[in-house]
């Protein structure tokens, strides 16, 4: 089975830092990403990497963020740094094939004072 299991989201004051881990299983994915909604809005693409490594960023987070692999655990990261209040959001991890998308539950963050 496909599995996409996010963690590590939390509250943090403006200026602090979060990583978020993604744990996948039953599949290679030719695409990760992370996504992120926020209440009312519309979900965005944060960050995406390929299967090959290329990797690119919203330009709202460049500076900010880094999405990562780690291939051996099978989890892909998104270290958040310099969080900002409109950073808040339930992040999600997504998995694309060609024949459709996986995605995980969620994980909140909040950013706040």
């Amino acid at each position: 089975q496909v599995q996409l299991v996010e963690s590590g989201g939390g509250l943090v004051h403006p200026g602090g830092s979060l990583r978020l881990s993604c744990k996948i299983s039953g599949t290679l994915f030719l695409i990760n990403a992370w996504y992120r909604q926020a209440p009312g809005k519309e979900r965005e693409l944060v960050a995406d990497i390929t299967r090959g490594g290329r990797i690119s960023y919203l330009d709202s987070v460049k500076g900010r963020f880094t999405i990562s692999r780690d291939n051996a655990k099978n989890t892909v990261y998104l270290e958040m740094n310099s969080l900002k209040p409109e950073d808040t959001a339930v992040y999600y991890c997504n998995g694309r094939q060609t024949y459709g998308d996986y995605w995980g539950q969620g994980t909140q963050v909040t950013v706040s004072s």
